[in-house]
């Protein structure tokens, strides 16, 4: 067994030691340098050269080196910390043990638990360290992490997709694309602002608390007709033929719904002139007037709606509007259909006591 006391010397080469510590400082006694590992002279650049002061390139960050470099070799049993003079934010760890008389102090330096900003702000590898060093491990650990938090980001982006188009599938209508019933109600309350608990359908807000808007019921005119005539395929691209020219002929922020069958209800965000909802109107009822092919035939159809405006009512109970539009609606059909009629409310000269009267009217030009 062999007795430590007897300090046998060994002699290693600089290839060697590059190999076991690459990170290592071969200091002379007076606190100049000799050698630097390879991973260590990458970190400090060409201006590490010996003979320069070491402390040139690195500042102590604890006591031991307060009287200069010199001074490090009385520091082996202390654990030391430097940080890069170029770059304050890289910090060092190790340790120091003195070679004896003449061969001045070798460092072997360490990134510690910073060695991931520090290999990504260096662009080191796994070759740049021993294969022993712990930081190898970590290097691994960080990249099995970031791998997996890169796929569990993939995942929840999926995730997410999925989940609006579930969400767009639960508020569209499979057959048109246009809004569905839930749809108009979830957009009715937000307009108005939610004055009610969601659970509930009935929306009364006061007027003033809202910008106005318009609802605008929908019955297509004839269409029977084209499912009795062509069949329910004919009647479906029709559906589709109408459900696009709404979207033609509103905006983004407009809700064009689908209630079913031939029934729509238009909510027009800022539309309180009759004159231009009523232009809207008669537009939308031309458009849907023009021939529809079908397979070498031709589709008519025409169209009849019912208006009412939020500018109209003290109190915006979105059921009342969507009953005057339907009513509305209801006097165009009877007035001879492909008509747009407005519901008003009568205030003028109401005596006391007596509740609001209504009229419907057509306040188109002519």
């Amino acid at each position: 067994m062999m007795d430590m006391a007897e300090s046998p010397r060994l002699s290693v080469d600089l290839a060697a030691m590059a190999r076991l510590m690459p990170m290592y400082a071969w200091v002379t006694a007076d606190g100049r340098l000799r050698s630097l590992g390879p991973t260590l002279a990458k970190i400090c650049g060409p201006r590490a050269v010996p003979g320069m002061p070491f402390l040139d390139l690195f500042r102590c960050l604890r006591s031991a080196c307060a009287k200069g470099a010199a001074h490090l070799a009385a520091a082996q049993d202390d654990r030391l910390a430097f940080a890069l003079r170029d770059n304050p934010d890289t910090v060092l760890r190790g340790q120091v043990v003195s070679l004896g008389p003449g061969q001045g102090m070798l460092l072997n330096l360490s990134f510690g638990i910073s060695a991931a900003e520090a290999v990504a702000a260096y662009s080191l590898n796994s070759s740049d360290f021993a294969i022993t060093d712990l930081t190898v491990e970590l290097l691994y650990l960080t990249e099995a992490n970031a791998a997996v938090m890169g796929e569990l980001a993939a995942l929840n982006e999926r995730l997410l997709r999925a989940r609006n188009r579930a969400e767009r599938r639960a508020l569209t209508d499979s057959l048109t694309g246009l809004s569905n019933r839930r749809a108009l109600e979830l957009s009715l309350r937000r307009l108005t602002q939610g004055g009610f608990p969601v659970h509930e359908r009935r929306q009364i807000v006061d007027a003033a608390d809202i910008s106005g808007f318009a609802v605008l019921q929908l019955d297509l005119d004839r269409f029977k007709a084209v499912n009795d005539t062509f069949g329910h395929a004919a009647g479906d691209h029709v559906l589709r033929h109408v459900g696009m020219t709404l979207r033609a002929e509103t905006r983004l922020t407009d809700v064009v719904a689908r209630l079913g069958g031939d029934e729509f209800v238009l909510i027009l965000p800022g539309f309180t002139d009759p004159q231009a909802v009523m232009k809207l109107a008669r537009r939308i009822i031309s458009r849907l007037e023009s021939p529809i092919e079908y397979q070498g035939q031709m589709c008519r159809i025409s169209g009849s709606i019912g208006i009412a405006l939020s500018s109209d009512y003290a109190i915006a109970d979105i059921d009342r509007m969507l009953a005057d539009a339907d009513a509305a609606l209801y006097m165009s059909k009877h007035e001879g259909r492909g008509q747009a009629m407005l519901h008003r409310l009568i205030r003028e000269d109401m005596p006391a006591g007596k509740t609001e009267n209504a009229r419907i009217q057509d306040v188109s030009p002519g």
